[in-house]
């Protein structure tokens, strides 16, 4: 296998999770009677560049195609974060009824509806067809394909370059990482700017987030690698936010390098210097990790079984694919964990992949009442600890499993 980005032969594994089935695959009930698929889910990292990646088991048209059922409005959270960088990005922009903004992987129009709402020009590029069609009924224009370097000279062809050029957390999901890069270019006007957001590998390994390694996800990103891949394509990072979104992401602006210059903001080099310092340019950092998760793994079996032991029960609360990704490599079975219910209608009355465990409503919480909700989505604990509330009302609690085992 070599580097999806620099070509390098990859010989160092970052992590092992076994194999599991993609992890937004969910099943039917007639398919809980056929076989299943499952791939190696096996990361390497380049000593060259410090990619952390995983091969192409499953393409990403397969992944992405009618199965795909994530949307992303149901998470208020979510929402929440999508209009505030709306207003902001307009306001420093300064965009208007002349610019064009360009969102890929928008999937159900969760972002892009509030440029229109503000009468910005707006389109989407989305390959999955249920949350591309959502996207169309909030008034959204969308592009139903993978954007690649053959979309992006389409429209440039067509004269639809972008002011803003939006991609939140798609990065990681691009099997040909220099195909889409250098796609961003080819679409970005002269003059305009790239706001990519993206998990910080970082993260990941200091929080031990094991649990976001699944089959969607092809590679995992220091800033030290983006701003290394983005350079390659002739694109200048010249300013990056962290953000607490999934656990610890980062925003990265971007622009033509022989562009009209902005400077690159201190902040920048400040993660930069974080980074190096902490080890990630060194291939020692990467060594460890495989324990850590091993820890975590160990830590939730002892408890599922102590309260099955014990006649306890406990439910699930967000059918998330780190959830799956967790419960997977666990080996966690409906008979630890009777149901787990989330809000989208698209996933209840599904079955987890792998696990088997029934996708149900919020009212089987209220008539189960479970001992404790593990939380699968840890990264929105406060949204649904809010929300599930009222099960103190009959002594029940709550527990996240990462980066260890905590009962609240």
């Amino acid at each position: 296998m070599k580097c999806r980005f620099c070509r390098h032969e990859l010989t160092h594994e970052f992590i092992e999770l076994v194999n599991s089935p993609p992890s937004n695959s969910f099943l039917s009930s007639e398919e809980l009677n056929e076989p299943e698929v499952f791939f190696p889910l096996k990361l390497f990292v380049c000593e060259k560049c410090f990619l952390v990646q995983i091969e192409e088991y499953k393409n990403s048209q397969e992944i992405f195609g009618d199965k795909y059922i994530y949307f992303s409005s149901f998470s208020k959270s979510w929402l929440d974060h999508a209009g505030r960088y709306v207003e902001m990005i307009t306001a420093r922009l300064g965009l208007n009824q002349e610019s064009l903004v360009i969102e890929i992987a928008s999937n159900d129009g969760y972002l892009l509806q509030y440029f229109a709402e503000k009468e910005i020009p707006c389109m989407g590029i989305e390959p999955a067809k249920a949350t591309a069609e959502e996207a169309s009924k909030k008034g959204v224009e969308v592009i139903t394909e993978f954007f690649g370097l053959s979309l992006a000279k389409e429209l440039a062809m067509q004269g639809r370059r972008a002011d803003l050029l939006v991609g939140n957390n798609v990065l990681a999901h691009v099997p040909d990482i220099n195909d889409f890069v250098h796609g961003l270019k080819i679409v970005l006007k002269d003059t305009g700017v790239i706001t990519i957001e993206f998990p910080h590998l970082f993260q990941l390994v200091e929080n031990n987030q094991f649990d976001t390694i699944y089959h969607e996800h092809f590679s995992y990103f220091s800033l030290f690698t983006v701003q290394k891949i983005f350079a390659a394509h002739g694109l200048e990072v010249f300013d990056v936010e962290e953000l607490a979104t999934h656990g610890g992401s980062l925003r990265i602006y971007a622009i033509h390098a022989r562009g009209q210059s902005k400077g690159v903001r201190f902040k920048v080099a400040d993660v930069l210097e974080r980074e190096r310092v902490a080890g990630m340019l060194e291939l020692d950092y990467y060594r460890s990790f495989q324990d850590r998760a091993n820890k975590v793994k160990h830590g939730l079996l002892s408890f599922l079984l102590e309260q099955k032991t014990a006649g306890k029960k406990v439910a699930g609360y967000g059918a998330a694919a780190k959830g799956n990704a967790l419960l997977n490599y666990c080996g966690v079975k409906k008979d630890l964990m009777e149901f787990v219910v989330d809000a989208s209608p698209y996933k209840q009355g599904k079955f987890l992949p792998g696990s088997h465990i029934p996708v149900v409503n919020e009212r089987a919480i209220r008539k189960t009442k479970p001992d404790f909700v593990l939380i699968l989505p840890w990264n929105i604990k406060e949204e649904i600890m809010h929300q599930l509330e009222y099960i103190r009302g009959w002594g029940g609690r709550f527990v996240v499993s990462v980066p260890q085992l905590t009962i609240i």
